[in-house]
């Protein structure tokens, strides 16, 4: 059961927005529940004060009192992992959304295709992730991490070390061997020394990305346009 929350200050375009959620998250059978807002406060404040947790929130840009492009900001340290979908008729904030790790960006003026797109893939990445982890056996412990909590994966000499956000785990097996372990699209290499979590890039900047966490970690010049495209790839063409 995913939980969405839909904040527009338009009430028309709220009833349309739910309307297409719930017609095509019941056509994949993925089970859902809604909340809706035509006051962005409102949300910010079920979030931050009264501990309301959301899976996806689907989010208009220019509202008053609160803009959509100043809540992920607010309620990043509530919900780390909430996707977030900029329903906007406003194409130049796309480079933005990108840099706030917007997981997709719909224009209204195409709402039909591209919202039921992008809410079917957030809501298949949501429930994959749900069952994920990447465990480490040794003869004296287990451990299971989930693979949204993983930041990176580095080399750490002939073997490799998972940062996560429990801290820095390390496993007695090369770098590839990991990578092949994980076998899911959201974890690249962008170096020989690096495997990053797509997830966790908040943005591509000088050679380097930037991680959630604030690390900055180097693009091999090998693995950029690769980098690139894997994410274009993964979270869909911003548009």
């Amino acid at each position: 059961m995913i939980k969405i929350a839909i904040c527009d200050d338009e009430e028309k375009a709220v009833d349309l927005h739910e309307q297409i959620v719930r017609a095509c998250l019941q056509e994949e059978g993925i089970g859902c529940e809604i909340m809706t807002y035509t006051r962005s406060q409102n949300l910010l404040y079920d979030i931050t004060d009264d501990d309301f947790f959301y899976d996806l929130i689907l989010l208009d840009i220019e509202m008053p009192e609160i803009s959509g492009m100043e809540i992920p900001q607010q309620i990043k340290g509530f919900l780390p992992n909430v996707r977030i979908i900029f329903v906007t008729s406003h194409r130049e904030y796309a480079i933005d959304a990108f840099e706030l790790s917007i997981f997709r960006y719909v224009p209204k003026n195409n709402l039909e295709t591209k919202l039921a797109a992008a809410v079917i893939d957030a809501a298949k990445l949501i429930e994959l992730e749900a069952g994920q982890e990447y465990t480490i056996r040794t003869a004296n412990r287990m451990e299971k991490i989930p693979y949204k909590d993983i930041f990176y994966i580095q080399r750490d000499g002939k073997n490799a070390s998972i940062v996560s956000g429990i801290g820095t785990s390390k496993v007695r097996k090369s770098l590839q061997q990991v990578f092949d372990e994980l076998n899911t699209p959201e974890f690249i290499f962008i170096d020989r020394g690096y495997i990053v979590n797509i997830i966790q890039i908040m943005k591509i900047s000088d050679g380097m990305a930037v991680l959630k966490n604030g690390e900055q970690l180097p693009i091999s010049r090998s693995h950029l346009q690769e980098v690139k495209q894997k994410i274009n790839q993964f979270w869909g063409a911003h548009i």
